[in-house]
């Protein structure tokens, strides 16, 4: 009996063939669980609850069109949940060793062969366990990824009994109508501060231009698309630092002590900022110290980050796939003055808001799912040269989680970096705190852990400035 296939989705395809010789396009992970986690117990878990998405026990067969998803019909948990021994080198503390591991299993590329994920386990590490996760981009986003891992938790819940797919129209602008209308939902529409019916209704006319209404708001709409449109074609490119260059595939993993979510939501309050306002602030003032300790001067300098914009609801991620589009956000590293730092921050954000970049950098990835690898590769490229960094913010559950009878007490993922680019930035909110993590490339910053060890004091520094701000 032939196994069951289905074809990937243009956008999944190209984040399939974004692997290269210095990024592979891998989500990496770590748990810290205590106590320590049973081998054969976490084996039992994941074939029951996670082979219900069924992406997971399909490979990715390549075609000269694109690629389809094929059941394996030689799966074998034991090639997907693995043991992993720590090796401690001279002077390395256990922490250091798991960073170390976690960048060398970053650059290892999973087997085409077989699905393309796996877990490795550290049966011991700090009194209990660590549990490192490799999934390949093409399966799904981080926040559908943080769904995959709530699943497998004790009382995870299952995913919904999948509903019949309906044939995707392949006629003209039928690619723009199932990438980029489909997925504005309610999330992504205040995502991007518009209306929905304005977005898909503008969005829609591109690919069927016959049917163009003379409208004020569908000229609005046409002006502010046609304005997108130029701004990303047209962005200078990035400023030179030190994090910019070429990677040579080596990379390096830190993150740092959670700090406490409550004093975020404070500071973010009392200056009228979002969150995400206030930890994008404190990760541009601490690559800015950073290069400032190392002899640079970023006075007066920018760097770009793509920032992911989610474009689906969160109780639609367990269908898992990629729906996110990427927003260009300039970090001002140059302002040394936390206060004026993350109102710049907060400028930017709002700058974004009402613009239709993310969903052009979303059709642009469905365009390039459509291209042979070399012409992708070069439409890449033109994102890397004007961006230095992919930074990432998922929501994590606020409560404290357990795996297999054992408490998950902390836990990191790191974005992986396209085509050159070095950097790639990731926060993460768990439990009550946040986390920071960074991933580079060892050519461009050989100890990652100096910048991260540089952002608690930067929140600190704007919290104590914070509070000596009069208070109304």
């Amino acid at each position: 009996m032939p196994a069951a296939s289905e074809r990937m989705s243009r956008v999944d395809t190209a984040w399939l063939r974004m692997d290269n010789d210095v990024n592979l396009m891998m989500i990496v992970g770590v748990l810290l669980l205590q106590p320590a986690l049973d081998y054969d117990e976490l084996c039992a878990r994941v074939q029951a609850k996670l082979l219900r998405y069924g992406r997971f026990g399909q490979k990715v067969v390549p075609d000269t069109f694109g690629a389809s998803w094929v059941d394996d019909a030689k799966f074998d948990i034991r090639r997907h949940v693995v043991r992993e021994k720590l090796a401690r080198g001279k002077g390395q503390s256990e922490r250091q060793a798991l960073q170390a591991l976690c960048g060398k299993l970053a650059t290892r590329s999973l087997d085409p062969q077989r699905p393309l994920w796996q877990f490795h386990l550290v049966e011991r590490y700090q009194g209990g366990s660590a549990l490192i996760v490799r999934i390949h981009h093409c399966i799904g986003d981080g926040i559908a990824l943080v769904s995959v891992v709530l699943s497998i938790t004790d009382g995870g819940a299952d995913p919904p009994s999948p509903r019949p797919r309906r044939e995707a129209s392949e006629g003209e602008g039928g690619w723009l109508s199932d990438a980029v209308i489909e997925p504005l939902t309610d999330i992504a529409v205040k995502a991007l501060g518009v209306t929905g019916k304005g977005v898909a209704r503008s969005v829609e006319m591109l690919s069927q231009p016959q049917q163009m209404l003379g409208s004020l708001e569908l000229a609005r709409v046409g002006y502010r698309l046609l304005a997108d449109v130029a701004a990303l074609a047209l962005m200078a490119d990035d400023s030179r630092t030190r994090l910019k260059g070429m990677p040579a595939g080596r990379k390096r993993v830190a993150w740092n002590e959670p700090i406490p979510l409550d004093a975020v939501k404070m500071v973010g309050k009392a200056l009228h900022c979002s969150v995400n306002d206030v930890l994008l602030s404190c990760a541009a003032g601490a690559i800015g110290r950073y290069l400032r300790d190392r002899g640079d001067d970023p006075a007066g300098q920018e760097i770009r980050a793509m920032v992911p914009v989610n474009l689906r609801p969160l109780d639609q991620a367990w269908q898992l796939g990629n729906k996110f589009g990427l927003a260009p956000l300039v970090l001002p590293i140059g302002i040394d003055n936390p206060i004026e730092r993350v109102y710049a921050v907060r400028r930017r954000m709002a700058e974004l808001k009402g613009s239709y970049q993310p969903l052009l950098a979303f059709a642009v990835l469905a365009v390039a799912g459509l291209t042979i690898k070399p012409v992708q590769d070069a439409i890449l490229d033109l994102f890397a040269k004007k961006t230095t960094a992919v930074m990432t913010n998922v929501p994590g559950p606020g409560r404290p989680l357990r795996l297999c009878g054992s408490e998950i007490r902390q836990t990191m993922f790191w974005v992986p970096a396209s085509g050159h680019i070095g950097v790639g930035v990731s926060i993460l909110s768990y439990a009550g705190s946040v986390q920071f993590g960074l991933m580079t490339d060892a050519a461009l910053c050989p100890d990652p852990q100096a910048i991260i060890d540089r952002f608690g004091p930067e929140f600190e520094q704007l919290l104590v400035l914070t509070l000596m701000l009069p208070w109304s």
